[in-house]
């Protein structure tokens, strides 16, 4: 990853990060809203054509497109940062080390861990209901 410092994915993921911020705020959603009613009031003028259809067709879907990948690397990066302080957790407290990088895990794997967690758990709230009625 230190390699990656000034490359093309430094670059992406500091633009990825960049404009998931932005567009996550108040003013950006006012701004489309804004577009939109212009291109709808602007509809009669152009006589409703296919061409006035076509602009925000058009653009909606390039943005769409685009957005999905930024988004989705800005998600990436928050899960991985989560999941290394998750990780962190474990190692340092009195949990199971075993569930230290189980992200890594098949499904059948994962699945089989949940489980184990959900049978413990299970177990825990019966003891501490049986424990209440004493």
């Amino acid at each position: 990853m230190a390699a990656n410092k000034n490359g093309l994915g430094a670059v992406f993921a500091k633009f990825a990060g960049a404009t998931s911020k932005v567009a996550g705020k108040p003013y950006v959603f006012i701004g489309c809203v804004v577009i939109v009613l212009i291109w709808a009031l602007a509809g009669p003028a152009a006589g409703f054509s296919d061409t006035w259809q076509l602009i925000i067709n058009t653009s909606t879907t390039i943005i769409t497109f685009l957005m999905v990948f930024l988004i989705q690397n800005t998600q990436n990066r928050d899960n991985a940062a989560i999941q290394a302080k998750l990780d962190e957790l474990i190692r340092v407290g009195d949990s199971d080390n075993k569930f230290i990088g189980i992200e890594h895990l098949s499904d059948e794997e994962l699945e089989g861990i949940l489980k184990d967690v959900e049978q413990y758990a299970q177990n825990l709230h019966q003891e501490l209901r049986q424990r209440g009625e004493r």
